[in-house]
């Protein structure tokens, strides 16, 4: 059954309201036209085009490898699916760091052939010059922090991160910074939840939460994970709501068999 019978287009300003009102956000990651449709219409509030189909979609084992093309291939089938939700796509690694101009440019192909509503940039301080600009375009911008995975070398581990004090204090300060440039929401990846309760409590714009949390404004996960369809990730954070690896292998298993067997098709599956 649909969450929002009436079709009303969430907008930055209608997430700002919700936070303001104390309803929790509800996203996930879409990458294709189909699966979009489905969550769409199930009444989800924002869609991330993630760079996390860098891995459920082409099999890399990080998320570096895709490219700004292929993100605008998978933003365009999503927006072409979806009537409701408000959809932001990734900036892919290399298109908006250190280089300001490169990030404006990135961005304005990525609304322009696509048609989503919103980017978000993994950082803080190291990328507010590129997030600035952004803004200057007009263009929505979501922020990142926390495990950021696109500096997964740098970091050298998907571990949680900001559990010492001055990574602390850095994501406070950084969230705030994120804010005060014009974010319009804000995501904390693999964080201490008191931490996380405490950025969200301290900032107006609404921050959603990936491992970090109940006491944020709202979750995100990746469609393939939360629908079982990975069945090779076990984070504490995921909850599966389905375990579609073992009902789809099943359901090709019966097909092929059938097949096999000469049952399918029969009498009335046949001109």
């Amino acid at each position: 059954m649909s969450v929002h019978k009436e079709l009303k287009k969430v907008t930055t300003h209608s997430l700002r309201e919700m936070k303001e009102r104390g309803e929790k956000i509800a996203m996930l990651t879409a990458y294709d036209f189909s699966m979009a449709r489905i969550l769409d219409d199930a009444g989800i509030d924002i869609l991330l085009v993630g760079d996390s189909a860098s891995n459920v979609m082409a099999g890399h084992e990080t998320t570096l490898p895709i490219t700004l093309d292929q993100m605008i291939y998978h933003a365009s089938s999503v927006v072409r699916a979806v009537k409701r939700a408000l959809i932001t796509v990734d900036l892919p690694f290399g298109s908006y760091q250190g280089n300001s101009k490169e990030a404006l440019a990135s961005t304005i192909r990525i609304m322009k052939e696509s048609g989503a509503h919103a980017v978000k940039l993994e950082g803080g301080a190291e990328v507010i010059e590129s997030i600035e600009r952004i803004l200057t375009a007009g263009v929505p911008v979501m922020g990142h922090l926390g495990l950021t995975p696109q500096s997964i070398y740098k970091f050298g581990t998907y571990t949680v991160r900001a559990k010492e004090n001055d990574e602390a204090e850095q994501l406070k300060n950084d969230a705030r910074l994120l804010e005060a440039a014009g974010c319009f929401a804000l995501v904390l990846e693999k964080i201490p939840s008191k931490l996380a309760a405490e950025v969200a409590a301290s900032v107006s714009i609404p921050v959603i939460g990936i491992g970090a949390g109940a006491g944020v404004d709202g979750q995100v996960l990746v469609m393939h994970d939360m629908l079982g369809i990975t069945n090779d990730f076990s984070p504490r954070f995921l909850r599966r709501y389905l375990n579609l690896y073992d009902d789809i292998k099943g359901a090709v298993g019966n097909y092929i068999s059938d097949v096999k067997n000469r049952d399918f098709p029969n009498q009335k599956e046949q001109y």
